[in-house]
């Protein structure tokens, strides 16, 4: 909702829904937090990577990233996800290398796909937790999104913010793009700011694009289309984002934006034959199933801040049974 990002007349004229789903939010929180609606604690430590808002913030490069590093402490991390965008299951679905985004939804098969850690998604976080824990030898739980999710216990909450829209216009659901109130940030262990950061000591990470891959398998050093026109799709929440990555590598663009989790169609893509086809990684796992001819994604890495790395490990170690 574009009226999301400025005070406009009508997010106005939506305040009175928006308290309404203040109240209905901080009910719903203080009913878990004194234990009046139940929590499931995990035997092993459970790390929340999350939001505030509505729309894309960056956090499945941040869940890679802290894949990355805590595999490197020897841990043995494993992912639990909604699944946003893939089939309804009515049970928790284990990611294998041939689940298809359809059925999974786009980011958990990317993650599963990067990083090879079993990774679990079901509507019910709690059930997807207990089946990774009983299929897996994972010590500790990453919940990719859940951050609302409190019946699913956490002894880490990582909230990642869009560094340039912020919060938006600071209003609430429907008024705004808020799931909570910004005080939300107020109770998380780290907030996490995809850059820029706006005042002194706010903690931020950049992605870094990595190298250019062929769907059909081989990689390019990022200047391979320097100078060159191609065709750029997003299929995200943030496509600018992607977009201007591109032209930083002196790519010169025909953009084509499509909705965040868009599920394509190989006609929709085959009439794009007349330069190459660059897309996000995101977007990649759902196209590669189409034989097409010059088709790439740009791979990224989220760069954590250490501070980041080394309170959360700090508290993995305070965590029974929780060590490598």
């Amino acid at each position: 909702m574009n009226f999301w990002w400025s005070r406009h007349p009508l997010a106005y004229a939506l305040l009175p829904l928006a308290a309404l789903f203040c109240a209905v939010v901080a009910v719903r929180r203080r009913l878990y937090d004194r234990g009046i609606k139940p929590v499931w604690q995990s035997p092993v430590p459970v790390v929340v990577v999350g939001n505030i808002t509505v729309g894309g913030t960056g956090k499945t490069p941040v869940v890679i990233a802290l894949i990355e590093a805590l595999r490197a402490q020897g841990y043995r991390p494993g992912v639990v996800s909604r699944g946003y965008g893939g089939a309804r299951q009515d049970a928790p679905l284990r990611v294998s290398a041939t689940t298809s985004a359809t059925d999974a939804g786009d980011e958990p098969v990317l993650i599963h796909r990067r990083t090879n850690v079993p990774v679990c998604v079901f509507a019910d976080r709690v059930a997807a937790a207990k089946a990774l824990i009983a299929q897996t030898d994972c010590n500790v739980i990453i919940s990719d999104d859940g951050l609302q999710h409190y019946r699913l216990g956490r002894h880490f909450e990582v909230a990642v913010v869009d560094g340039t829209r912020r919060h938006g216009n600071g209003f609430c659901l429907p008024a705004g793009p808020l799931r909570e109130p910004v005080a939300r940030l107020e109770a998380v262990d780290f907030v996490l700011y995809n850059g820029p950061a706006e005042a002194e000591g706010e903690a931020v990470f950049h992605l870094q694009p990595e190298a250019f891959c062929a769907l059909g398998g081989g990689e390019a050093p990022l200047d391979h289309f320097a100078g060159r026109t191609v065709h750029a799709i997003a299929g995200t929440a943030s496509p600018q984002r992607f977009f201007a990555s591109l032209e930083a590598l002196g790519v010169k663009l025909r953009t084509h934006v499509f909705p965040d989790h868009h599920r394509y169609q190989r006609e929709e893509l085959v009439v794009l034959r007349n330069a190459p086809l660059l897309m996000t990684e995101k977007d990649a796992v759902k196209c590669q199933a189409f034989d097409l001819d010059e088709a790439w994604y740009l791979r990224v890495g989220a760069r954590l801040p250490p501070a980041l790395i080394d309170k959360l490990s700090a508290a993995l170690e305070n965590f029974p049974h929780s060590s490598a």
